[in-house]
């Protein structure tokens, strides 16, 4: 008995979606490779002059998970003071969380009398950028070079 048209269409629809369905299943929806942004809180102390010197720790969140890591820097340039930083914003560009630990660079400077407002924008060698800003306690003046360290802990 020969099949009619509507049967056999049926039976091609079904078979697709099943086949779609495999596929769904089999094939991961996010890609290892694909980037995405994590939350960044560091304390940072630095004290220095001419050529200054800090040290901190943090923690980064990323993909829901948390993930601490130590933070040293040095800086070359303009610089008289200490202070203490905290740091708050977002790394991006990060494909795994090996990407964050490096060493990153900065142009910047900053002032602080008691207390002020610090902003950073830090970038690794592997294309990791890192945005921060936070208030600052103190005594410093700064005009410099940095290049600051991340490590994970």
């Amino acid at each position: 008995m020969p099949q009619s048209n509507e049967t056999i269409a049926r039976r091609s629809f079904v078979m697709c979606l099943a086949a779609m369905t495999l596929l769904a299943v089999v094939v991961p929806v996010t890609p290892s490779f694909a980037q995405a942004a994590g939350h960044v809180r560091i304390k940072f102390v630095k004290a220095g002059l001419l050529v200054g010197g800090g040290t901190g720790s943090g923690v980064l969140t990323w993909r829901g998970r948390n993930y601490p890591f130590s933070v040293s820097g040095l800086s070359l340039g303009i610089t008289a003071g200490a202070s203490i930083v905290r740091l708050d914003g977002w790394a991006s560009d990060i494909r795994e969380v090996g990407d964050f630990a490096g060493t990153y660079s900065s142009v910047g400077g900053g002032f602080a009398l008691v207390g002020g407002i610090n902003g950073v924008h830090l970038r690794n060698e592997k294309g990791v950028t890192i945005v921060l800003q936070g208030p600052k306690a103190g005594l410093e003046v700064a005009a410099n070079l940095s290049a600051i360290t991340i490590s994970m802990r």
